[in-house]
């Protein structure tokens, strides 16, 4: 019954297309052409796909190096030169023998001398005695000031030690890394010098003490050749009875 209806069905449009003008015939499709311009399009979207991930790539790269070159926002050397500079004011302001080459060598030879002449007057030895030991008291005074301000400076370094490993540990880049490194570096050797300043301090303290200690021995002397002497330092005065 179904091949009944379909074969007039069949008929009738077979009779139809007979009766179609020119303009109104099918359109034929080269099926190979349309397929190579569906894949021609899909190679052009693909490369427009590739470029655009190129570009996202340039400028992520881009962003990367801005990264890279900014600046660090935290600055502890004017800390560290602050504490430098209090620890200096502390070495000038010295008393006694200068921390300087030629005043210290001056001071030295006059008042530290190999030996004292026959001649030389008691007032004399009392002073360069009194000298002496004004030196090393004033020494002693500043080693004492240098180590109090050394652990005055401590929680000062300590602080800013933790604030460099933090501002390490949230470095954007490799500038601002390099920089926290440099400032790690900078506090380091400020507490080289700091050191060093002090080892200054207690070797001046026991070079003038020995000084003095060696000192003693040309002044004792004369002071023994003096009371040793034949010569008579005592003028026997009457005495006026009552």
């Amino acid at each position: 019954m179904k091949k009944a209806a379909f074969l007039p069905l069949l008929m009738s449009m077979g009779f139809l297309g007979f009766a179609l003008p020119a303009s109104a015939q099918w359109v034929v499709v080269d099926p190979t052409n349309l397929v190579q311009n569906i894949l021609t399009a899909a190679n052009s979207i693909k490369e427009v796909a590739n470029q655009v991930q190129q570009l996202a790539n340039e400028a992520q790269m881009l962003e990367n190096e801005g990264k890279n070159l900014e600046s660090l926002r935290f600055n502890t050397l004017p800390g560290l030169l602050a504490a430098l500079n209090t620890t200096q004011r502390l070495l000038n302001q010295t008393q006694g023998i200068a921390l300087q080459l030629s005043p210290t060598q001056s001071v030295y030879s006059r008042a530290y001398p190999l030996s004292y002449g026959s001649t030389v007057s008691r007032a004399l030895l009392d002073a360069d005695a009194l000298e002496r030991w004004t030196d090393s008291h004033g020494a002693l005074g500043t080693t004492l000031a240098v180590q109090a301000q050394a652990a005055q400076n401590f929680p000062s370094d300590q602080n800013a030690l933790s604030d460099l490993v933090g501002q390490s540990q949230a470095a954007v880049g490799a500038l601002q890394a390099t920089q926290v490194t440099n400032q790690i570096l900078a506090l380091q050797i400020r507490l080289l010098m700091q050191g060093q300043q002090l080892k200054i301090t207690q070797d001046r303290a026991t070079a003038l003490e020995q000084a003095r200690a060696v000192e003693t021995d040309p002044r004792a002397i004369q002071l023994r050749q003096r009371f040793m002497s034949t010569t008579t330092r005592y003028t026997p005065q009457s005495l006026t009875g009552f």
